[in-house]
């Protein structure tokens, strides 16, 4: 599977946005095998963090000065939330830049991992590290979607509530529904 998801970021047209004005910064779409399937890794944030508290993200962060790339940016990220070694991730490529409504711009470099090693969360930032099965976003059941209002323009926000109530919405939801469309255009997803 990793295979076809490099051959198609590899020649994929991705979306790219240059916005001064915007926050850049990167995010990890991590694929991984776990009991037969491909998963992907989130984070639940605390309360403790500056921006989203609360919310469910995939590991990333705003990109820093002494980072090469949006890439490394997305690694560091991930190594400092949840502990996962960098050098242990091989990047499948980059997908279409995001522009949020709270001023971000997200890139997602994509990974992939055979097998996850032991994580341990930063509890500064990370109250849960979640492995959810690529087959549950694939679900139109476990996908709801509400119409919100911001700055007085209509606009669909996507929910896939987990397990125990865990609600994966706004950009993360937005960037994943997008991506798994995008892989994999024969799901029911709409």
């Amino acid at each position: 599977m990793e295979s076809e998801i490099r051959e198609f970021l590899r020649g994929y047209d991705r979306r790219v946005i240059n916005n001064p004005s915007l926050t850049t910064a990167g995010v990890l779409i991590l694929l991984f095998e776990l009991e037969g399937s491909l998963h992907i890794l989130f984070t639940k944030r605390t309360d403790f963090v500056e921006h989203h508290k609360g919310q469910v993200s995939f590991p990333g962060g705003v990109r820093d000065d002494s980072d090469p790339d949006i890439v490394a940016t997305a690694l560091r990220e991930a190594e400092e939330e949840v502990g996962l070694p960098a050098d242990s991730i091989e990047i499948l490529g980059i997908y279409d830049d995001f522009a949020t409504p709270t001023g971000f711009v997200i890139t997602p470099a994509v990974g992939y991992i055979s097998r996850l090693p032991r994580l341990e969360a930063n509890n500064r930032e990370v109250e849960e590290i979640l492995e959810v099965p690529v087959d549950f976003f694939l679900n139109p059941q476990n996908e709801r979607v509400v119409e919100m209002e911001r700055n007085g323009r209509l606009h669909d926000v996507y929910f896939y509530t987990y397990r125990n109530g865990i609600e994966i919405w706004g950009a993360t939801a937005f960037i994943l529904r997008s991506f798994l469309k995008s892989i994999f255009p024969q799901s029911a997803l709409s």
